[in-house]
């Protein structure tokens, strides 16, 4: 059964997100708030916990997860940036957009889409999130969470645990986030909107 822990949304209890964290390193996913709805996390090494993610989310392969960044500077680890894309990048960070980059040989090869070597990255605008991300000490791997079969992605940490008590490790309640996915931007060959969310396009000059 998921452990629950309830976060003061102004001043996380660095406890309690140890906690987390832990569970993070024994392979465990956790649902985490971010600026555009919840997600489900996990340890960006851990290929068994990636593929729970997965199976959770019920995606395959070829769905694109995401990288849950502190800031650009671990952003730019993970993908090869030249300097219009990180204008454009900078531009919306921190913020609920996720971009679609490609993969540099820090992203495990079975993270990356498999034809495209591509992967999405994005740094929330969340603090309980961004409090999660430094004592973890490197990103997290994640998908919004969206129940199989449904269009809306999910925000209130109630609702997660009757859904998904027995198939994740925790759920961080902080509060109940936004109910709208990540604005979603493929730069790879241009500029190309494949999901407009939460993100503002205009913040980007789109």
């Amino acid at each position: 059964m998921a452990q629950h822990f309830h976060i003061h949304p102004d001043n996380p209890q660095p406890r309690l997100l140890k906690q987390a964290v832990a569970l993070l390193n024994q392979g465990g996913i956790v649902a985490v708030p971010t600026d555009s709805s919840y997600a489900l996390a996990c340890h960006l090494d851990d290929k068994t916990a990636a593929d729970s993610l997965r199976r959770i989310r019920g995606v395959d392969d070829k769905h694109h997860l995401t990288l849950l960044c502190r800031d650009l500077k671990e952003l730019a680890t993970y993908a090869r940036v030249d300097n219009q894309q990180f204008r454009l990048i900078k531009a919306a960070t921190p913020g609920p957009y996720t971009f679609i980059l490609e993969a540099t040989k820090e992203v495990p090869r079975r993270l990356s889409h498999p034809k495209r070597l591509t992967i999405g990255l994005r740094v929330p605008d969340h603090h309980t999130l961004q409090e999660l991300l430094a004592l973890h000490g490197a990103p997290l791997l994640a998908t919004t969470l969206i129940p199989p079969g449904e269009t809306e992605p999910l925000n209130d940490a109630d609702t997660i645990r009757t859904q998904y008590e027995h198939a994740v490790a925790a759920i961080i309640d902080a509060g109940a986030c936004a109910s709208e996915p990540t604005t979603v931007i493929d730069l790879t060959d241009g500029i190309a909107i494949v999901r407009q969310g939460r993100g503002d396009l205009a913040r980007l000059g789109l």
